[in-house]
Protein backbone atom coordinates (compact mmCIF):
# COMPACT_ATOMS: atom_id res chain seq x y z
CA UNK A 1 0.00 0.00 0.00
CA UNK A 2 1.79 3.36 -0.82
CA UNK A 3 0.58 6.45 0.49
CA UNK A 4 1.51 9.75 -1.13
CA UNK A 5 1.43 12.15 1.74
CA UNK A 6 1.80 16.00 1.20
CA UNK A 7 2.11 15.35 -3.06
CA UNK A 8 1.22 19.05 -3.43
CA UNK A 9 4.32 20.31 -1.35
CA UNK A 10 6.67 18.67 -3.93
CA UNK A 11 4.83 19.87 -6.50
CA UNK A 12 4.75 24.04 -5.12
CA UNK A 13 6.50 25.34 -8.26
CA UNK A 14 3.82 23.71 -10.74
CA UNK A 15 1.27 25.98 -9.19
CA UNK A 16 0.00 29.37 -8.92
CA UNK A 17 0.86 31.70 -6.77
CA UNK A 18 -2.69 32.20 -5.90
CA UNK A 19 -2.47 28.65 -3.95
CA UNK A 20 -2.16 28.68 -0.29
CA UNK A 21 1.57 27.99 0.92
CA UNK A 22 1.81 24.59 2.85
CA UNK A 23 5.07 23.77 4.52
CA UNK A 24 7.22 21.39 2.98
CA UNK A 25 8.40 18.27 4.38
CA UNK A 26 11.07 16.26 3.16
CA UNK A 27 11.64 13.04 1.52
CA UNK A 28 11.47 9.58 3.03
CA UNK A 29 12.29 6.58 1.40
CA UNK A 30 12.57 4.77 4.38
CA UNK A 31 8.69 6.01 5.51
CA UNK A 32 7.47 5.08 1.73
CA UNK A 33 9.45 1.36 2.89
CA UNK A 34 7.87 1.37 6.07
CA UNK A 35 4.51 1.76 4.77
CA UNK A 36 4.70 -0.84 1.85
CA UNK A 37 6.16 -3.36 4.47
CA UNK A 38 3.18 -2.55 7.46
CA UNK A 39 0.75 -1.19 5.58
CA UNK A 40 -1.40 -4.01 5.84
CA UNK A 41 -0.94 -5.55 9.22
CA UNK A 42 -1.40 -1.56 10.15
CA UNK A 43 -4.86 -1.63 8.45
CA UNK A 44 -5.92 -4.47 10.27
CA UNK A 45 -5.45 -2.42 13.29
CA UNK A 46 -7.53 0.47 11.79
CA UNK A 47 -10.42 -2.50 10.95
CA UNK A 48 -10.51 -3.88 14.49
CA UNK A 49 -10.98 0.39 15.72
CA UNK A 50 -13.83 0.93 13.29
CA UNK A 51 -17.06 -0.64 12.37
CA UNK A 52 -16.80 0.84 8.48
CA UNK A 53 -13.84 -0.57 5.98
CA UNK A 54 -13.86 2.87 4.77
CA UNK A 55 -13.32 4.35 7.98
CA UNK A 56 -10.09 2.29 8.79
CA UNK A 57 -8.75 3.80 5.69
CA UNK A 58 -9.64 7.34 6.66
CA UNK A 59 -7.88 6.60 10.22
CA UNK A 60 -5.13 5.06 8.62
CA UNK A 61 -4.89 7.60 6.55
CA UNK A 62 -4.58 10.59 9.32
CA UNK A 63 -2.27 8.31 11.72
CA UNK A 64 0.25 7.96 8.66
CA UNK A 65 0.16 11.94 7.76
CA UNK A 66 0.85 11.94 11.80
CA UNK A 67 3.58 9.63 11.79
CA UNK A 68 4.86 11.67 8.45
CA UNK A 69 5.44 14.67 10.28
CA UNK A 70 7.22 13.18 13.36
CA UNK A 71 9.14 11.33 11.27
CA UNK A 72 12.52 12.92 11.69
CA UNK A 73 11.38 12.89 15.61
CA UNK A 74 11.24 9.33 16.13
CA UNK A 75 14.40 8.18 17.63
CA UNK A 76 13.93 4.67 17.29
CA UNK A 77 12.31 3.39 14.47
CA UNK A 78 12.64 -0.35 15.49
CA UNK A 79 9.07 0.59 17.90
CA UNK A 80 7.75 2.21 14.44
CA UNK A 81 4.54 -0.21 14.79
CA UNK A 82 3.94 0.86 18.55
CA UNK A 83 3.78 4.62 17.76
CA UNK A 84 1.72 3.93 14.78
CA UNK A 85 -0.93 2.24 16.72
CA UNK A 86 -0.94 4.48 19.41
CA UNK A 87 -1.51 7.50 17.22
CA UNK A 88 -4.50 5.41 15.73
CA UNK A 89 -5.39 5.22 18.89
CA UNK A 90 -5.45 8.37 20.18
CA UNK A 91 -6.68 9.43 16.26
CA UNK A 92 -9.70 7.24 16.74
CA UNK A 93 -10.48 8.28 20.81
CA UNK A 94 -10.26 11.98 19.38
CA UNK A 95 -12.83 10.94 16.32
CA UNK A 96 -14.91 9.74 19.08
CA UNK A 97 -14.97 12.34 21.47
CA UNK A 98 -15.98 15.14 18.76
CA UNK A 99 -18.98 13.10 17.30
CA UNK A 100 -22.14 15.04 17.54
CA UNK A 101 -24.38 14.25 19.50
CA UNK A 102 -28.43 14.46 18.74
CA UNK A 103 -29.64 14.94 22.15
CA UNK A 104 -31.45 18.51 23.49
CA UNK A 105 -32.66 19.26 26.34
CA UNK A 106 -36.03 20.15 26.64
CA UNK A 107 -37.82 21.55 29.79
CA UNK A 108 -40.68 18.35 30.71
CA UNK A 109 -39.93 14.92 29.80
CA UNK A 110 -41.74 13.49 26.77
CA UNK A 111 -44.21 10.57 28.37
CA UNK A 112 -44.68 8.09 26.22
CA UNK A 113 -47.69 6.02 25.95
CA UNK A 114 -46.17 2.61 25.63
CA UNK A 115 -48.50 -0.74 26.26
CA UNK A 116 -47.62 -2.36 29.26
CA UNK A 117 -44.78 -5.88 27.51
CA UNK A 118 -46.30 -8.93 28.30
CA UNK A 119 -44.78 -11.56 30.58
CA UNK A 120 -42.27 -13.86 29.59
CA UNK A 121 -43.45 -16.73 30.57
CA UNK A 122 -47.11 -16.47 29.60
CA UNK A 123 -45.46 -15.63 26.28
CA UNK A 124 -43.05 -19.25 26.71
CA UNK A 125 -46.11 -21.03 27.95
CA UNK A 126 -48.29 -19.95 24.41
CA UNK A 127 -45.08 -21.36 22.71
CA UNK A 128 -45.11 -24.26 24.72
CA UNK A 129 -49.12 -25.24 24.56
CA UNK A 130 -48.85 -24.12 20.28
CA UNK A 131 -45.79 -26.48 20.34
CA UNK A 132 -48.01 -29.66 22.15
CA UNK A 133 -51.04 -28.91 19.54
CA UNK A 134 -49.10 -29.21 16.42
CA UNK A 135 -48.00 -32.59 17.63
CA UNK A 136 -51.31 -33.93 18.27
CA UNK A 137 -51.56 -33.43 14.70
CA UNK A 138 -51.57 -35.92 12.02
CA UNK A 139 -48.13 -36.84 11.02
CA UNK A 140 -49.08 -35.37 7.59
CA UNK A 141 -50.56 -32.08 8.25
CA UNK A 142 -47.31 -31.58 11.04
CA UNK A 143 -45.24 -31.49 8.73
CA UNK A 144 -47.18 -29.28 6.27
CA UNK A 145 -47.51 -26.80 9.35
CA UNK A 146 -43.93 -27.28 10.45
CA UNK A 147 -42.81 -26.20 7.13
CA UNK A 148 -45.03 -23.91 6.28
CA UNK A 149 -45.32 -21.69 9.68
CA UNK A 150 -41.84 -22.76 11.40
CA UNK A 151 -39.82 -22.89 8.56
CA UNK A 152 -41.15 -20.25 6.47
CA UNK A 153 -41.30 -21.92 3.29
CA UNK A 154 -44.11 -21.40 0.45
CA UNK A 155 -46.55 -23.49 -0.48
CA UNK A 156 -44.89 -24.44 -3.46
CA UNK A 157 -41.73 -24.96 -1.66
CA UNK A 158 -43.39 -27.30 0.89
CA UNK A 159 -45.46 -29.39 -2.11
CA UNK A 160 -42.15 -30.13 -3.91
CA UNK A 161 -40.35 -31.00 -0.50
CA UNK A 162 -43.21 -33.42 0.36
CA UNK A 163 -43.68 -34.60 -3.11
CA UNK A 164 -47.40 -33.14 -3.19
CA UNK A 165 -49.19 -30.92 -5.34
CA UNK A 166 -49.84 -27.07 -4.06
CA UNK A 167 -53.50 -27.80 -3.66
CA UNK A 168 -53.14 -30.82 -1.35
CA UNK A 169 -50.46 -28.82 1.10
CA UNK A 170 -53.35 -25.92 0.86
CA UNK A 171 -55.90 -28.06 1.89
CA UNK A 172 -54.06 -29.86 4.70
CA UNK A 173 -52.95 -27.01 6.33
CA UNK A 174 -56.20 -25.71 6.16
CA UNK A 175 -57.57 -28.32 8.14
CA UNK A 176 -54.56 -28.21 10.11
CA UNK A 177 -54.85 -24.84 11.32
CA UNK A 178 -59.03 -25.52 12.35
CA UNK A 179 -57.77 -28.17 14.31
CA UNK A 180 -55.37 -25.96 16.18
CA UNK A 181 -58.02 -23.04 16.70
CA UNK A 182 -60.14 -25.93 18.03
CA UNK A 183 -57.70 -27.00 20.33
CA UNK A 184 -58.86 -27.25 24.28
CA UNK A 185 -55.10 -26.37 25.11
CA UNK A 186 -55.31 -23.02 23.23
CA UNK A 187 -59.04 -22.30 23.64
CA UNK A 188 -58.27 -20.39 27.14
CA UNK A 189 -55.10 -18.35 25.96
CA UNK A 190 -57.49 -16.68 23.29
Amino acid sequence: MTTPVCTYASNQSSHPSSYRSYPSYPSYPSFSSYVRTRGTSLMRTARSLTANPCDAEDLLQTALAKTYVAWDRIEDHRALDGYVRRTLVNTRTSQWRKRKVDEFSCDELPETDVAPTADPAEAQALRDAMWRAVTRLPDRQRAMVVLRYYEDLSEAQTAELLGVSVGTVKSAVSRALVKLREDPELTPVR
